[in-house]
C-alpha cells in the first residue's frame, strides 16, 4: 500500500489542489486516501472537477467536512459514462473498502435486482439477494421506482404468475391448485391448472428477458401498433396508457456498464500511447461478479518506442504482482506476447465487453490529458517562480514578492473621487482580493491626500483583522506618491518595500523607482520585470476608471427629488411617469400632485418646492 507523506499541511493542500485542477468535467467516482494509503472516503459526482473542488472551499464546509479534508493526502478517480453508473460504482467500492467517513452505504443492504427464478413456470421477482441457484439476475438498479415501472410493463404485456406455488408437473396433473382472481382479470395465464404449456409460458419470460437486456424493438413495434389502433377507435385513454409504456421502454434501453450480471469475472486493459512525450498509459479495470471494483491507470516510460502489446505485457505482470493473480478472462485491444495458466484473452467486437473496453480506454485518455495539464501547470509555475526571483534581485527585496498591491486614484475636478487597490499573487492578478474605495475625507482634486487616506484605511483594516500584509507596495506614480505611501505605512508601524512607476511627459511609464531616497532601476521596456509592473499599472487603471465611471453615471441620474424627505423611489418613479421631469413637478398644482401620488405625499412635494405658498 503506497504512502502519501507531506512535509507540511501547506504542501499537502498545494498537492491536492494540483490534482483537483486537472480533474475532468465528467461523471465518475472519487476516492480520498489518508497518509497511509488507506481509502477514507468514496463519493460519486456528475461532474468530478466541480464536486471535488467543493471540498476545498472553506465557506461551504461543515465541521465534519473540515475533519475529512484535514486527513486527505491523495485523490484517485474513476470516470464512467453517466451519473447512474457512478452511483452503482460508488456502492460497490464502499461495500468493498468500508471507508471510515462513508455512512449511507456501509450496511449490508444493496441495490435491488430483478430475477427470473429457476423453477417450473418461472416467476419474475424483485430481490436484494444475489444467490447462485441457476436463476437469471438483471441489475442492480439504482432506483426502486425504475423496477416498479418495469414490473408495471411486465404486468400489462405478459400474463406471468406471481403465486408461490410449487408448480411441479405431478402436482398440476393431480389438480393440487386452482386458478385465482388474477386469472379472471387476465393478469395470469393459469399455469397452476395446466392452462398454458411450458413452451408458451417461455415466450412470456423470453419477452421479459428481451426488455431487461434492452432488446425492445419488437415489443415497441407491437405497442405502437396497439396505440395506433386504439387512437383510430377513439379509445384515447387506452392510447395514452400505451404511450406511457412506450416512453418507459425507450428510457430503459440504456444499460449500465458498472454492474452487469452477464459478465461474472474479468480484467480489462486498455493502452493509450503518447509518442511525443515517450510515455504509454495502461488503464486496468477489475470486474468481479459483474461489478467494477477497481480501476487505475499505470504510466510507462517508453523511450525505445516499444509496441503497445509489449507494454501491455509489462502491465499484466505488474497487476499480477500487485493483486496476486489475473482473472481467468482478460479483455484487451490486442493479444499480448505472454500467456498465463488458466487465463484467456478476449478481443471484443460488440456487446458489453466492448463497452467496458471503451470505458477503460476513456479513463486512460483522460489520465493522459490530466498529465499534460499538470505538466503545463508545472511549467507555468516554474516561469512565475523565475519571474519572482528576477523581481527580488532587481529591486533588492528581502523576500520573494509573492503578494504585491498597487493603488490608483480617479476623479474629475475632485468630483466622485474614488480609488482602487489591485492585488497580485505570484505575478498573477487575484481578482477576489481587489478593493474599491470611495474617498471620504478629501475635498477637491488632491491625489496625494486621497492616496494617504486609502493606504491608511487599507492597512489599518488588515492589521485589525489579522490579515497577511503584502510583500511590496506599488505606487502608480513617482517620488511624490511613494512618499505619501511611506508616511501612511510608517504611521501604522509598517515597513513594507515601496516601488514607484515614474512617467515621461507623454504620461507613459519609463522608470521604476525603489528605496528612499528613490533610485532608478535600470532595465529595458522589453524586460520581463518591466512588463510585469506595466501590466499591474494597466490593470489598476482599468479598475479605478471603471469604478469612477459607474459612480459618475449614478450621480448624473440623481434628481432634486432625492433631497425630499419622505419621498421614496416608487413615489419618484410615479411622479416622473406623470410629469416627465422635475421642472414640470415644480410647476404642478397641489390638485395635480394629489391625483398622481395622493394627498399626504403631494403636500410634502408641494411644500418643498413652494415653502412660502399658502393653499387649501
Amino acid at each position: 500500500m503506497p504512502q502519501y507523506i507531506h512535509s507540511s499541511d501547506t504542501q499537502r493542500l498545494a498537492y491536492l489542489r494540483s490534482l483537483v485542477e486537472v480533474l475532468p468535467d465528467q461523471p465518475g467516482v472519487y476516492q480520498y486516501f489518508d497518509k497511509n494509503g488507506k481509502i477514507i472516503y468514496v463519493g460519486k459526482a456528475k461532474n468530478l472537477k466541480r464536486r471535488v473542488s467543493s471540498y476545498f472551499i472553506k465557506k461551504q464546509q461543515s465541521n465534519k467536512t473540515l475533519v475529512l479534508v484535514s486527513k486527505i493526502c491523495h485523490i484517485h478517480h474513476i470516470v464512467v459514462n453517466n451519473e447512474e453508473d457512478a452511483l452503482l460504482l460508488e456502492n460497490n467500492l464502499i461495500k468493498q473498502h468500508k471507508p471510515q467517513y462513508n455512512i449511507l452505504l456501509k450496511d449490508d443492504k444493496t441495490y435491488p435486482w430483478i430475477a427470473i427464478l429457476n423453477e417450473p413456470f418461472p416467476r419474475v421477482i424483485q430481490t436484494r439477494k444475489h444467490i447462485r441457484d441457476g436463476s437469471i439476475y438483471y441489475g442492480p438498479y439504482p432506483a426502486i421506482s425504475q423496477i416498479r415501472d418495469l414490473f408495471d410493463i411486465f404486468k400489462n404485456l405478459f400474463p406471468l404468475r406471481t403465486c408461490n406455488h410449487n408448480l411441479a408437473p405431478d402436482k398440476i396433473a393431480r389438480g393440487a391448485y386452482k386458478v385465482c382472481l388474477k386469472y379472471h382479470l387476465k393478469l395470469c395465464c393459469g399455469p397452476c391448472e395446466g392452462l398454458v404449456s411450458p413452451e408458451e409460458y417461455k415466450q412470456f419470460t423470453d419477452g421479459v428477458r428481451d426488455i431487461l437486456r434492452g432488446n425492445t424493438s419488437g415489443i415497441l413495434r407491437q405497442l405502437k401498433t396497439q396505440m395506433s389502433e386504439a387512437a383510430e377507435n377513439l379509445e384515447f385513454e387506452q392510447a395514452e396508457q400505451i404511450k406511457r409504456k412506450i416512453e418507459r421502454l425507450t428510457q430503459y434501453q440504456s444499460k449500465s456498464l458498472v454492474a452487469n450480471n452477464t459478465m461474472l469475472n474479468c480484467d480489462v486493459f486498455a493502452v493509450v500511447a503518447d509518442d511525443e512525450r515517450s510515455q504509454t498509459y495502461v488503464n486496468f479495470i477489475r470486474v468481479v461478479a459483474g461489478q467494477i471494483l477497481l480501476s487505475y491507470t499505470m504510466t510507462f516510460r517508453n523511450n525505445m518506442n516499444i509496441p503497445a502489446t509489449e507494454v501491455l505485457t509489462y502491465a499484466l505482470g505488474q497487476v499480477r504482482e500487485n493483486h496476486g493473480s489475473l482473472q481467468k478472462e482478460v479483455v484487451v485491444q490486442e493479444t499480448p506476447d505472454i500467456s498465463f495458466t488458466d487465463v484467456s484473452y478476449v478481443i471484443p467486437h460488440a456487446g458489453d465487453k466492448l463497452r467496458l473496453l471503451e470505458l477503460s480506454e476513456k479513463n486512460a485518455r483522460l489520465f493522459k490529458l490530466e498529465q499534460l495539464k499538470q505538466e503545463a501547470i508545472r511549467v507555468k509555475a516554474s516561469h512565475e517562480e523565475k519571474l519572482l526571483i528576477q523581481v527580488k534581485e532587481m529591486l533588492q527585496l528581502p523576500t520573494l514578492p509573492r503578494h504585491m498591491e498597487i493603488f490608483d486614484n480617479s476623479n474629475i475636478q475632485g468630483t466622485n473621487a474614488v480609488a482602487a487597490c489591485v492585488v497580485y499573487r505570484n505575478c498573477r492578478p487575484s481578482r477576489k482580493d481587489y478593493r474599491l474605495f470611495n474617498i471620504k475625507t478629501v475635498e477637491g482634486p488632491d491625489d496625494y491626500a486621497s492616496m494617504y487616506e486609502v493606504v491608511s484605511r487599507r492597512y489599518s483594516r488588515l492589521i485589525a483583522e489579522g490579515q497577511p500584509l503584502p510583500d511590496v507596495l506599488v505606487a502608480d506614480g513617482g517620488v511624490g506618491q511613494m512618499e505619501v505611501i511611506r508616511q501612511a505605512t510608517q504611521e501604522l508601524g509598517l515597513s513594507i518595500p515601496i516601488v514607484g512607476l515614474a512617467k515621461d511627459n507623454k504620461h507613459r511609464t519609463n522608470q521604476i523607482l525603489v528605496g528612499f531616497p528613490p533610485k532608478v532601476i535600470g532595465m529595458g521596456k522589453d524586460d520581463s520585470v518591466f512588463r510585469l509592473f506595466t501590466r499591474m499599472q494597466d490593470e489598476v487603471h482599468r479598475v479605478a476608471i471603471t469604478f469612477h465611471r459607474n459612480k459618475r453615471s449614478k450621480s448624473m441620474v440623481a434628481s432634486e427629488l432625492d433631497q425630499i424627505k419622505g419621498i421614496g423611489p416608487k413615489t419618484k418613479e410615479k411622479l416622473f411617469q406623470d410629469f416627465k421631469g422635475v421642472e414640470a413637478i415644480r410647476l404642478a398644482t397641489i390638485d395635480e400632485l394629489t391625483n398622481s401620488i395622493g394627498k399626504a405625499k403631494s403636500t410634502i412635494v408641494f411644500e418643498y418646492f413652494h415653502p412660502i405658498s399658502s393653499y387649501e
